[in-house]
């Protein structure tokens, strides 16, 4: 995926408004194709977890925790992924063993450690091959906009600090469709991290009576940090994100390397990294999503996941109450459904 254009994250400028007329044309199209979607029902509860934009905004973190919220519950769930950088077309079942990202994508490899995950652009396949699994709930990482199945609960996570960049629509800005249509067919706002990025949505969801939560990212395994320094590199949505949570967890950032979302890493690009960090005399720092992307590769890639360090990170709810009531209300959605026939 190539890197979003930094102009996207700031004031809307001369090339957001250029760039105007296909942003409308876009988010005409968008528009419609969801208010005119004929979604496929499926027979299971479907908990879709989508943003408003293109890049990270935390939706991985906040899938995995909904599964344990399922999973409490007395649920089986189950993550349909659309398995983006990968090249499986699907559905098929990732198998964290043996699979790689180059075949399946990356955040699916994440996913794999916590519940079953069905990769697939075809996500009704998707959801039968995971309830034949014995899943009698299923998890949606993304898939917001696409419409193709049933969705019984959407729930928007929004970067704190990023929000909404520009408030554009594709290309001029990040957003994929309008707000007020996105919203629409929401039905709660999750905003993660601390900043005003997010107020706009915020209003626009208090506005519309759309349930709105906070959440934060949490380090799972800070202390390992304080007081090293590193070379951090990362290919995620918001690297400095990133970089900013390792020096927060008590290390510190002497060399940052940053690269696109789902970057693939070759060979070169892994022994540059680890040649500047040697001759640095820094240890090395990444993220679990780039480190899945290193898995089952090549044999430089097997050095780098033996010498980095890999910052885990989890998601804090500012009501911890929050994941189980919205794990209920997905049920209670689809009970509604099954009885509407």
């Amino acid at each position: 995926m190539s890197e979003a254009p930094p102009f996207w994250w700031g004031k809307a400028d001369w090339r957001a408004w250029a760039l105007w007329p296909a942003s409308c044309i876009y988010g005409r199209i968008a528009r419609l194709r969801l208010d005119n979607a004929r979604p496929v029902a499926t027979p299971l509860p479907v908990l879709c977890v989508g943003n408003l934009t293109v890049g990270g905004a935390g939706k991985t973190p906040v899938a995995i925790a909904m599964a344990k919220a399922a999973t409490a519950s007395g649920r089986k769930p189950g993550f349909l992924s659309r398995g983006y950088g990968g090249s499986t077309l699907g559905p098929v079942l990732v198998d964290p063993h043996h699979d790689s990202a180059r075949h399946v994508g990356d955040e699916p490899l994440l996913l794999a450690a916590h519940a079953p995950v069905a990769v697939t652009p075809d996500r009704a396949a998707g959801a039968g091959l995971l309830a034949e699994q014995g899943c009698d709930f299923l998890i949606m990482d993304d898939g917001f906009q696409s419409a193709r199945i049933a969705i019984d609960y959407a729930l928007i996570v929004v970067d704190g600090k990023r929000g909404v960049g520009n408030g554009h629509i594709i290309p001029g800005g990040p957003m994929r469709a309008p707000l007020v249509d996105q919203l629409r067919h929401g039905d709660a706002v999750l905003v993660v991290g601390e900043g005003d990025g997010g107020d706009r949505v915020v209003r626009q969801a208090a506005r519309a009576a759309k349930p709105v939560h906070h959440a934060r990212i949490q380090p799972v395994n800070a202390q390992r940090f304080t007081g090293k320094g590193y070379l951090a590199f990362a290919g995620i949505g918001d690297p400095e994100k990133f970089f900013d949570t390792v020096e927060q967890s008590g290390g510190w950032v002497s060399i940052a390397r940053s690269f696109a979302d789902h970057h693939l890493y070759s060979d070169d690009d892994l022994a540059d990294l680890l040649a500047t960090a040697s001759a640095s005399s820094l240890d090395i720092v990444t993220t679990a999503k780039d480190a899945a992307r290193l898995r089952n590769g090549s044999a430089v890639a097997a050095q780098m996941l033996q010498r980095a360090e890999v910052l885990e990170i989890g998601i804090a709810f500012e009501q911890p109450s929050t994941p189980g009531r919205i794990i209920e209300k997905t049920l209670e959605r689809f009970r509604a459904r099954r009885v509407r026939g």
